[in-house]
């Protein structure tokens, strides 16, 4: 969703959350088990401007591991495309932040697209280096890069739900957030043949109504743990830095393909991919 398709600012959505009363989000999921935080408020606090990311606060605090569900949520071990099972996952109160317990990797997220700009050097880039990322795609960007989508998809890469038109989901009615996740999710299945089974809140705003319905079309909730907050056009090497310093065991990165001029965050992922797997880490996505 392209910023200038906006009538609103940075400072403006952050006061509309504020008012609406939105919390800070955190949670865990491993291949093994899974482990969300303690008690949850109903919603979470916003991601980022139009095509961004939250405000700057790094890593979250240390949560409270509570009893896993039996939904399990586990790590690609290798590249084959994974088998997606239509599941009704539980109601989350918070959405996952990270991988746990899977070693040295990292999980790498782009919003917004799929772009013909952007999107195509990013998943070329991906290729050379043989690893899979996730792409959390807004459902009006679809019908025009079907193809794209196909690429992306039989690229082995995991196709996640932004929504149809990028909203800040709590100031919507629940039929409305419906609309814009079902929406979203049935033009995908209808150019994939499968529907996304994970979603991330535009803005990182979450509420109890997304997570019902999300649950109810069969996805699971994903925020990130890394915000490169590339969607301010920082430049180039500021983006790699705040990968860099932020790379660890199960981190999830944030990172965009659209919603803006984008061109730093295709040649940061060119600097920063090499050095990532030079280091030991394991690029991966989950699957179910």
């Amino acid at each position: 969703m392209k910023k200038d398709q906006l009538n609103f600012d940075r400072r403006s959505v952050l006061r509309i959350v504020a008012c609406l009363g939105v919390a800070g989000a955190a949670g865990l999921f491993a291949s093994e088990r899974l482990r969300t935080p303690g008690p949850t408020p109903a919603t979470t606090p916003p991601a980022r401007p139009p095509a961004g990311g939250p405000p700057p606060g790094g890593r979250p605090g240390p949560t409270r591991p509570l009893n896993a569900s039996g939904y399990r949520l586990q790590p690609m071990t290798g590249y084959a495309t994974p088998v997606l099972r239509r599941t009704t996952p539980p109601v989350r109160t918070r959405p996952f932040l990270e991988v746990s317990d899977i070693g040295r990797a990292m999980v790498l997220t782009f919003d917004d697209g799929p772009d013909p700009r952007y999107t195509p050097d990013i998943v070329r880039t991906l290729r050379k280096y043989d690893v899979r990322a996730m792409f959390f795609v807004c459902g009006e960007m679809v019908p025009a890069n079907r193809d794209l989508l196909r690429e992306m998809a039989d690229d082995g890469h995991v196709i996640g739900n932004h929504t149809w038109s990028h909203p800040l989901i709590p100031a919507l009615a629940p039929s409305r957030i419906r609309d814009e996740l079902g929406r979203t999710s049935e033009v995908v299945e209808k150019v994939l043949g499968e529907a996304p089974l994970w979603y991330r809140a535009p803005y990182g705003a979450w509420n109890r109504h997304s997570f019902e319905i999300g649950a109810e079309l069969g996805m699971e909730p994903l925020a990130w743990t890394v915000d490169t907050l590339d969607w301010t056009e920082p430049g180039t090497e500021v983006i790699v830095r705040r990968v860099r310093e932020g790379a660890g065991p199960g981190v999830v990165v944030l990172s965009h393909d659209a919603g803006g001029e984008r061109s730093q965050s295709v040649a940061a992922l060119r600097s920063y991919l090499p050095e990532l797997l030079n280091g030991g880490y394991r690029i991966t996505v989950p699957h179910r």
